[in-house]
């Protein structure tokens, strides 16, 4: 996501719940543009709203804490119909994330939707959902996560 016109300016990063992984590659992609100097909007949300309200998941704000990312001023919320015209490209984080967005665009969505490591030309795989694993996994989302914004934001 370089300064190109065609580059999106608005990014939504998007998992099942946004507690985990939307919210981490929030801060990463957030923490990448400014470092790069990138003009990016970045948010997350949720494909259910069962988390609303909620910080993300303890587990993994102390995983990003560690790398020196802060996710605790963030708040799960769920995806809108205004994400697809507010967005320019929509970041699911796995397939079946991708399919429920497909299911909500309004027609006519101005927002691109993709997978995020298909985005960033990591091949068709997906961010794996850390939540019922061992805290190994956050790490492991976290890795793939930055892997993906060096590649997204050169």
């Amino acid at each position: 996501m370089t300064n190109r016109p065609t580059e999106p300016r608005a990014v939504l990063a998007v998992c099942l719940g946004n507690i985990c992984r939307s919210p981490a590659a929030e801060a990463v992609l957030r923490a990448r543009a400014e470092a790069a100097g990138a003009a990016l909007a970045v948010d997350s949300a949720g494909i259910g709203g069962w988390h609303a309200g909620e910080p993300p998941d303890r587990r993994m704000q102390a995983a990003a804490r560690a790398r020196g990312l802060d996710l605790s001023g963030q708040r799960a919320r769920q995806v809108a119909a205004a994400d697809f015209a507010r967005f320019d490209l929509i970041l699911a984080m796995d397939r079946s994330n991708l399919a429920a967005l497909e299911r909500l665009a309004p027609r006519g969505a101005r927002a691109r939707t993709t997978l995020i490591l298909a985005e960033a030309g990591l091949g068709a795989g997906e961010v794996p959902d850390p939540y019922y694993g061992g805290d190994d996994g956050f790490a492991r989302v976290l890795d793939l996560l930055e892997a993906a914004a060096a590649r997204l934001i050169p």
